[in-house]
């Protein structure tokens, strides 16, 4: 989208824009394979310390790091924050993959390793890779936006099959009920098969203990 936005702007795209693209993904994916196992957080930017919320965040991350992964953020605010800080208080790897904005969007202080884009899109790419479990708490277009996008990449069979967890009952279920009832029974637009994607649970321990079960082994990389 940023590519596009550029050549409609001047006219064409210039080499040295599409070397900075490519240099992005370059610089990303070498940072990304030093990792051991991890596991990517997403959520709302909007929650604060004092929201439950942020708390069962920061519950999740610190025993996902206790648990020797490495966690994963887009670096804000937020669930982001929240997810960084548990990692952090739990002296694991707590890493920020942000976006460079003109007036918003700085790492948070809870970050430990960061690499920064310049693109949206090599962003979203680098948060879609080399983790071995994706969770999602409630959040806006942005957190649904890379739900509906890693779901995609497993249907289309873009990525190797990986745990989809939605923490969050109340914020959840009104929209999987509606992919059921709308997409699944009504217009046929998804199967059976892609509904078992993603898992539900209600709380940062019920998170941890599916998670557990669901990733064995190393760190592998995912090709895009």
């Amino acid at each position: 989208m940023d590519l596009l936005l550029a050549q409609h702007e001047e006219g064409e795209v210039s080499p040295w824009r599409i070397f900075k693209i490519i240099t992005e993904f370059v610089k990303g994916f070498e940072f990304l394979k030093k990792l051991d196992k991890a596991a990517t957080i997403f959520g709302t930017a909007r929650c604060r310390p004092t929201d439950p919320l942020y708390h069962e965040a920061h519950a999740l991350a610190y025993q996902l790091a206790k648990a020797k992964f490495a966690v994963i953020t887009g670096g804000g605010p937020g669930v982001m924050e929240a997810a960084n800080k548990g990692a952090k208080d739990a002296h694991g790897k707590s890493i920020g993959i942000n976006i460079q904005l003109p007036h918003e969007q700085r790492t948070n202080p809870y970050v430990t390793q960061s690499e920064s884009f310049n693109y949206f899109f090599t962003r979203k790419v680098m948060l879609s890779f080399a983790s071995e479990v994706y969770i999602f708490f409630p959040g806006g277009f942005g957190t649904l936006d890379e739900f509906y996008e890693i779901v995609t990449l497993v249907q289309t069979q873009k990525i190797t099959p990986i745990p989809v967890v939605l923490v969050g009952k109340e914020f959840w279920s009104p929209l999987l009920k509606w992919m059921e009832e709308a997409m699944y029974k009504k217009n046929k637009a998804i199967s059976k098969k892609d509904m078992t994607t993603y898992h539900l649970v209600d709380s940062a321990d019920e998170a941890f203990r599916l998670i557990k079960r669901l990733v064995k082994g190393d760190h592998q990389s995912y090709t895009i």
